[in-house]
Formats: C-alpha cells, sequence, structure tokens
C-alpha cells in the first residue's frame, strides 16, 4: 500500500491502465476514465485561470451526478479544498458553511433554490465568496460547468506539488451537541490509506461495479465509494435518489457488484414487493454502516440477496472507515459488532478522565492512526477537546471491545440521532422550536425504529392556554431545515424531567417515551 500518493495520483494511475473502461454512469451519460480525465483537466485549468489556486476552499453543492467526479478530480490537481454540502440544507445551514470555510466559490444546482442564496450573499459581503458556478442550468453574469471546460480546453492545467500528509483534500461540515457545525479537515493521506483499506478488505478489483447511492456529499460516498472505485481501477453507477425497487432495477442492468449503504436501504430493498422478480446474483459485497443492523437483516443480505456484507464503523473525523467486519466472520459477529480495526489504526476505550478501562468494559471509544483528521477548521479550541496531544481522537461514541479485538457500539455521549443514515443534531432542532411562540420547553431525542433505524421525537412543553398540533409544530419548522431533520413525532408533555441544576434529563425521557411508543404498538 504506497501511501505517499495524492488522490491525483491515484486516479492518474486508473486513467493510464483503463483510459477507455467505462469510469461511471450516472442514468444521464456513461463515461470513460478518459472522459473524466479531459474533463477535470479542462476545470482544473479553469480555475487556474480564474485565480483559483491550492489551498482555496470551493463548495460543490451536488446531487450523485458525474460532474462531481470532474471537480473532485479537478480540486484535487490543483490542491485546492473540496467542501462537499448537502443539496437539502436550507438557508441558515448554507450560509454558515460558506461563511465559516471561507470559500472563493461555490459550485450549484438549480433545484433548492441555492443559487439565489449565495448571491445574495455575495452582494452583501457577508462572506469570502467571488464565483458562483452553475451546473446543468445558465444564469447571465455566471459561468456554467460547461462555460468551465471551454475555459480550460485553452491551456493544460498546472502542475502542483502536493504533500499527502500534510495538504487538506477536503472540508466535511459535521455538527456535535454544540449546536454549530465543524469542518473536519480531511488530508490527501486521510482519503488515500481510507480508499486503499477498503478495497482490501472488500477484495475489490478492476471488474467490480460499485453502486454509489449513498450521497457523494457525504464522507460515505467520497470515500469507501468513489475513491475506493478509482483506487480498484473499478466502474460506478450513481443513482440521484434511493428509492428500492429502483435499486433492484439498476443492480440487475448494471450488474453491480458492491452496494454500499444503511441498513435502512437494505431492509426496503428486501421487504419490496418485487424483490424476487430481480436478478441480483451480480452482488458480491458491500459496506452497511450508519447505524446498527439487526441480524435477521444480515442474514437476508447474505442469503435472499447473494450479497457477502460487511459492517463497518466510523465518522467523518476518521475519513471515515475505523473497523470493519471480515468475509470469514459470522452473522452473529456482523450484527453485534462493527469488526476490527484497518490497518494502520488504533484504537482504545477510556473512561471518563481518558484512562483505559479493562477489556469488555464499557468507555468511550479513541482511535489514532492515518485516518484521523486535521482538525477541525479554524477550530484550534475544538480540536484541542478531540485530539490530544498524543494523536488520540475521542469520538463521543460507547463502546466495549473484547479479546478478539471487536468492537460493540454501546451508545453515544453525544446526542445525535442517525435517521435512515442522516445525523440530526437535536440542539439545532430545539433551537428552532425555542423561537416558536407558543413552545415554553423543548427536547429532541430519538426513538427505535425497524426501517430507518432511529426516528427523532419532539418533546414539547407549551405555554399555558395554547393550542398546537403535532402538524402545526412541523410546518413551523418546513422551510427552515432540511426536512429529514423535522421531527418524525411530536408529543405534548405537561412537564419535562429535570435535573437539580435545570437541565432536561434527556435520558430518562428517552425511555418514558420508548415505553409510551410500546404501549401504543401492543
Amino acid at each position: 500500500m504506497d501511501l505517499n500518493v495524492s488522490i491525483h495520483d491515484v486516479f492518474e494511475k486508473a486513467y493510464k491502465r483503463y483510459p477507455d473502461k467505462e469510469f461511471i454512469y450516472d442514468g444521464y451519460k456513461r463515461l470513460t476514465y478518459k472522459d473524466i480525465k479531459q474533463m477535470s483537466d479542462s476545470i482544473a485549468s479553469a480555475f487556474h485561470q480564474l485565480g483559483i489556486g491550492k489551498g482555496d476552499r470551493i463548495i460543490a453543492c451536488l446531487p450523485n451526478w458525474h460532474e462531481f467526479l470532474a471537480i473532485y478530480f479537478a480540486i484535487a490537481k490543483i490542491g485546492a479544498i473540496l467542501v462537499p454540502c448537502n443539496t437539502r440544507y436550507r438557508v441558515e445551514e448554507l450560509s454558515y458553511i460558506v461563511a465559516n470555510s471561507g470559500a472563493k466559490a461555490i459550485f450549484v444546482v438549480e433545484e433548492h433554490g441555492h443559487f439565489h442564496t449565495v448571491k445574495s450573499l455575495m452582494e452583501s459581503n457577508e462572506s469570502a465568496l467571488e464565483m458562483v458556478f452553475t451546473v446543468r442550468f445558465q444564469e447571465d453574469g455566471h459561468h456554467s460547468f460547461e462555460d468551465l471546460l471551454k475555459i480550460g480546453q485553452s491551456k493544460l492545467p498546472p502542475e502542483v506539488s502536493i504533500d499527502p500528509k500534510e495538504d487538506v483534500f477536503s472540508i466535511l461540515y459535521t455538527s456535535g451537541t454544540t449546536g454549530l457545525p465543524k469542518g473536519a479537515m480531511l488530508t490527501h493521506l486521510n482519503f488515500v490509506h481510507n480508499a486503499a483499506c477498503t478495497v482490501e478488505a472488500l477484495q475489490c478489483d478492476e471488474n467490480d461495479v460499485f453502486l454509489v447511492v449513498v450521497p457523494v456529499f457525504h464522507v460515505f460516498g467520497m470515500v469507501p465509494s468513489i475513491l475506493a472505485a478509482v483506487t480498484a481501477c473499478a466502474k460506478m453507477v450513481f443513482m440521484e435518489q434511493f428509492k428500492a425497487e429502483a435499486v433492484l432495477k439498476m443492480i440487475e442492468q448494471e450488474k453491480i457488484t458492491i452496494h454500499h449503504g444503511v441498513p435502512t436501504m437494505f431492509i426496503l430493498e428486501l421487504n419490496h414487493p418485487q424483490f424476487k422478480s430481480y436478478d441480483l446474483s451480480s452482488l458480491r459485497t458491500g459496506i452497511i454502516a450508519a447505524a446498527p443492523c439487526p441480524v435477521e437483516v444480515v442474514k437476508k443480505i447474505r442469503n435472499e440477496m447473494g450479497c457477502n456484507i460487511t459492517i463497518s464503523y466510523g465518522q467523518t473525523e476518521t475519513s471515515p472507515v475505523v473497523t470493519i467486519t471480515s468475509f470469514t466472520d459470522s452473522d452473529i459477529i456482523r450484527s453485534e459488532t462493527v469488526g476490527r480495526t484497518i490497518p494502520g489504526v488504533e484504537i482504545k476505550v477510556v473512561d471518563v478522565n481518558r484512562q483505559t478501562v479493562p477489556t469488555g468494559e464499557i468507555g468511550e471509544l479513541a482511535v489514532r492512526g492515518l485516518n484521523v483528521m486535521k482538525g477541525y477548521f479554524n477550530m484550534p479550541e475544538k480540536t484541542k477537546e478531540a485530539i490530544d496531544q498524543d494523536g488520540w481522537l475521542y469520538t463521543g461514541d460507547l463502546v466495549t471491545l473484547d479479546e478478539q479485538g471487536y468492537v460493540r457500539i454501546v451508545g453515544r455521549k453525544k446526542e445525535m440521532i442517525i435517521r435512515g443514515g442522516y445525523n440530526i443534531y437535536p440542539r439545532e432542532v430545539e433551537e428552532i422550536l425555542y423561537k416558536h411562540p407558543n413552545v415554553v420547553e423543548v427536547a429532541i431525542i430519538g426513538l427505535p425504529d425497524t426501517v430507518l433505524g432511529e426516528i427523532s421525537c419532539a418533546a414539547v412543553k407549551l405555554k399555558d392556554g395554547a393550542l398546537e398540533t403535532e402538524e402545526s409544530m412541523k410546518n413551523y419548522l418546513k422551510g427552515k431545515i432540511a426536512d429529514y431533520k423535522i421531527p418524525d413525532k411530536v408529543v405534548f408533555v405537561d412537564e419535562l424531567p429535570m435535573t437539580p441544576s435545570g437541565k432536561i434529563k434527556k435520558v430518562e425521557l428517552q425511555q418514558k417515551l420508548k415505553e409510551d411508543l410500546q404501549t401504543e404498538l401492543r
């Protein structure tokens, strides 16, 4: 495993080996490695001509389209920094990332109205933005993706020296319970190492076809999907939206061999009425991550889909993979654990004082190695909280570690809710609900769900005499935050359980609501 290479080097190697091999099909176009090479070189040249260079941040707010790949590898070539952004973000979420990242340029699509948001930010001088690039639509006075291709064709892209260990390739924003998103700085080495480990664990080669239905703006899409496919010289199939039958159809049509996803995706596929009518015999393996996967589901994926699935644990700050199960692990191991560490990574389990706990005891997982981020962008104090002077990253996840090195996830110190693979940070939603004229107190907690893994529930205490419904509370949130962050359930309470210091006892509240939910289901 040669780790002294940049992301550009990895792509160049694949291109030189298989220039005419189909590289990407996104339901819109089929493109070879050579096609994407020419596109990315042109974009890189255009960037250089427009004054975008090494270290400049470029936001890409795109769905799973082939253009994202050209932008990804153009940015890698010139040593700029890719800031991927969720296409479902609303005004406040997008504005924060534009301002915090100090991005010089942004790519947007017509849907979601992001163009008007960023244009107003530029006009108000509230950001460092200088350029807005449009993708698959035109706006007067702004370069489109097609314009960049034309501009770049006139000159060769610059040759830029990149230090894989030190140079940041991407800043991915992740929130904590403190509310404000933090930009995890991942280096070329972080990406290249993690992609190589994915390829090794899944035994990938140039004959594989990766299904990329997880979002490309997420670390799961960017590393174990995109860069792992390139490392293996494989083909990718992008899907813009997850729909169970569309995925089953695509597996049959494109002879998909690698299917990554969150448990929800596989559950919906397995339970689709037309499941048995599709030929899934091409499926070989893939990674399930982002939420626990029941043993019955693991068995069904292996037996009914014929897919030798692996289970992985990670987070944005670890590029993302920390642990993964192997092909020789039993269904029980795959459902109860998240496997063992990948090469180049070490872990320990610690108590509240960050002292190692005995084997088998619950503690916080700490990680050190080639996958750990450089730190949080422009947040030195937050970086110090997360990473100690010896390089250990404290994940906030509670685990046990057995004598064989298998990690079991017990819970999260953080209150984050993972709904169908999407992260929801309670405080962000709570702060908006606290602005509601009839709300006195509110707490957002996660509840178990057989399909999504978790759903979010808002427990709301209203002002005396106030009349609100579940629907009215959800309507209040619409347009203020991404739709998946809107609570699935809203319950009204007379009082919220509190500590003597006035903090809401979320664990106690969650337990009560779980019991209420079970009673409802009986």
